[in-house]
C-alpha cells in the first residue's frame, strides 16, 4: 500500500453517514455542548447530535469554522439546531459564558469535550509554551467544562453524560507526542472521576480511536516525517497504520457516531468506561 492510495482530504459528511437513534431525551429541549466544533471530529459530532434532534452549542475560537458547521447541519437536514458560541477554552470567563448560554437554551444534559491540538517534538526539545497550551486545551478545559456543566445536568433531573475525546494514546505511548499522551491519560482519569461523582445517572465516558482523517491528522504527517527523518509515505504506512489490523483511516462521522451512542439510552451502562475503536491498534501485535 502506498501513501498515494490514500485520499488525505477530509471526507464530505452526508446524512447517510450519521447514526440516528430513538431516544426520549433527544429533543430540541435537550442541549449538548461540543467543544472544537469548528472542524474535524468536533464539527461532525455537533452535526450528528443535531441530526438526532438536539440543540447543540458548538464552542470554538474559529468563527468561520463554526459558521461552516452550522451550514453543514442544515445541509444534511438536521432536525436540531447548531448554535455557534465563540469560546476561547483557555479563558475561564469565556468557558463559563458558553456553558451559561447552553443552559439558557434548555436542559443541558450532554457535553462532548473534543477540542484538541498536536505538537510533534521529543521531550528534550518540547517547547514548554506548547506543552502548557496543549494541556490547557485538552485537560484543564474539559475539567472546567465538566465542573460548570455538572450542576446544570443535575438540575435537569441528573440524567446526562459527559463524553471526553481520548485516543489510543490514552492507552499507550509513542515517541514525540509526550504532551498529547499526558493529556489523554489525564483525560481518562477525569472520565472516571466524573463517573465516580455522577450518582449513576450522570455518566462519564471516553472515546478512543486511532488515526482519523481530520485537518489535525493531515497536518501532523509532515511534522512526524520531519521529526523522525522518514518519508510521509512511511508515516502513513508504518506509523499511522502499521500496527493497526484495520488498514483504513477512520472518518470524523464514524467517531461522532460513538458520541451519539454514548449519550443515548442504549449506553446506560457505559460509565467511566472507554469506547475503544482503534482497529486493533492497541490490542494486537505481530
Amino acid at each position: 500500500m502506498s501513501a498515494d492510495e490514500f485520499d488525505l482530504s477530509e471526507p464530505e459528511l452526508t446524512a447517510d453517514d450519521l447514526l440516528v437513534l430513538d431516544d426520549e431525551r433527544f429533543t430540541a429541549e435537550t442541549v449538548a455542548v461540543v467543544t472544537g466544533a469548528a472542524s474535524g471530529i468536533g464539527r461532525a459530532t455537533a452535526v450528528a447530535l443535531a441530526a438526532n434532534g438536539l440543540t447543540v452549542v458548538g464552542a470554538d475560537v474559529d468563527d468561520e469554522g463554526l459558521a461552516g458547521t452550522e451550514d453543514l447541519a442544515a445541509d444534511v437536514g438536521a432536525e436540531g439546531e447548531v448554535l455557534p458560541v465563540r469560546t476561547d477554552l483557555t479563558d475561564d470567563d469565556d468557558v463559563a459564558a458558553m456553558v451559561d448560554a447552553a443552559a439558557e437554551r434548555g436542559d443541558l444534559r450532554y457535553v462532548a469535550n473534543v477540542a484538541g491540538m498536536q505538537h510533534i517534538a521529543s521531550i528534550p526539545e518540547f517547547p514548554m509554551e506548547k506543552y502548557d497550551l496543549l494541556l490547557d486545551i485538552m485537560l484543564r478545559a474539559p475539567f472546567l467544562v465538566a465542573k460548570l456543566a455538572m450542576p446544570h445536568i443535575r438540575e435537569a433531573d441528573g440524567r446526562g453524560a459527559i463524553g471526553n475525546m481520548s485516543s489510543v494514546h490514552g492507552h499507550y505511548a509513542t515517541q514525540d507526542k509526550a504532551a498529547y499522551i499526558t493529556a489523554k491519560h489525564g483525560l481518562n482519569g477525569l472520565t472516571r472521576s466524573i463517573a465516580a461523582e455522577g450518582d449513576g445517572s450522570l455518566r462519564g465516558f471516553s472515546v478512543s480511536v486511532g488515526y482519523v482523517l481530520t485537518p489535525l491528522m493531515v497536518n501532523q504527517i509532515a511534522d512526524t516525517a520531519a521529526e523522525r527523518g522518514i518519508s510521509e509515505r512511511e508515516v502513513v504506512e508504518d506509523v499511522m497504520l502499521g500496527q493497526a489490523r484495520t488498514k483504513e483511516l477512520m472518518t470524523p462521522a464514524e467517531v461522532a457516531n460513538l458520541f451519539v451512542f454514548g449519550f443515548s439510552r442504549h449506553a446506560k451502562h457505559l460509565n467511566g468506561g472507554d469506547l475503544l475503536f482503534d482497529g486493533g491498534y492497541s490490542t494486537t501485535y505481530e
